[in-house]
């Protein structure tokens, strides 16, 4: 235990020393919050059933960090460690391998914990965010969004040889899935065979997952299989596909 606390500790203040990670993590969220909600405010609407814009938006957001952090900094992170043969220096010290899996994933965590926080505090004071109804199960919402996504993120750092291309990859399939799964604007105002089209990536089920943890307490029993279904295919994969050097 330890040792996973040091792992972390470090891998921690490594995030933290990154920009590109920091900022499209922490900060690009809350871009979004203050520029839609300056634009469309945060008044109740029948459109969004009852709620404001920015009150259907942050959740998504969240999501929003859970992608960035699955497809983008954890990819990009393990390519590296490989190409610069960390990975490889990793697996010849005593450490466990579920040591240094596991505090990248509780890296993953509390940076979207932390990024959580800075939006419900930027939300409240500013637009008068409606606060999540269920915060406990809003965390166990975001803990399995992150250990899904980070499934797939082993999947894909097994498969990609180098930092640039598993940036390029997860950019490839971030981006469209942003626009797609209403993690940067409410689904409610996407056209209606967009959001149909939208409906089967993985991301559009975290926006739903948290949203309904957000405003009715429920799990989105659709949302929460899915997620399931990607950790275990993940997990399954990453076992056979990953590679240390």
């Amino acid at each position: 235990m330890k040792s996973l606390i040091q792992m972390t500790i470090a891998e921690f203040k490594l995030f933290l020393r990154e920009p590109a990670s920091v900022f499209f993590t922490l900060a690009f969220p809350l871009v979004l919050l203050f520029i839609f909600g300056a634009i469309f405010g945060n008044e109740p609407s029948e459109m969004f059933g009852g709620l404001g814009s920015v009150d259907v938006s942050v959740p998504a957001y969240v999501g929003l960090m859970i992608g960035t952090l699955g497809l983008i900094s954890l990819p990009v992170g393990l390519a590296s460690y490989r190409e610069s043969g960390v990975l490889r220096r990793f697996r010849a010290t005593p450490a466990q391998p579920w040591v240094i899996f596991g505090a990248m994933l509780i890296v993953n965590l509390l940076a979207a914990l932390l990024g959580t926080g800075l939006l419900l505090i930027a939300g409240k004071l500013v637009f008068n965010l409606r606060m999540p109804e269920a915060p406990i199960q809003l965390f166990f919402g975001i803990l399995l969004g992150i250990v899904s996504f980070s499934a797939v993120s082993f999947v894909l750092a097994g498969l990609v040889p180098t930092t640039r291309s598993a940036q390029a990859v997860g950019m490839a399939l971030l981006m469209p899935m942003i626009f797609l799964s209403g993690a940067a604007m409410p689904r409610e105002t996407l056209p209606d065979n967009i959001r149909r089209i939208g409906e089967f990536l993985p991301l559009t089920q975290v926006v739903i997952l948290l949203e309904d943890l957000w405003f009715t307490r429920s799990w989105n029993m659709i949302a929460l299989l899915a997620l399931l279904a990607m950790m275990v295919i993940g997990v399954v994969l990453a076992t056979r596909l990953f590679r240390w050097e």
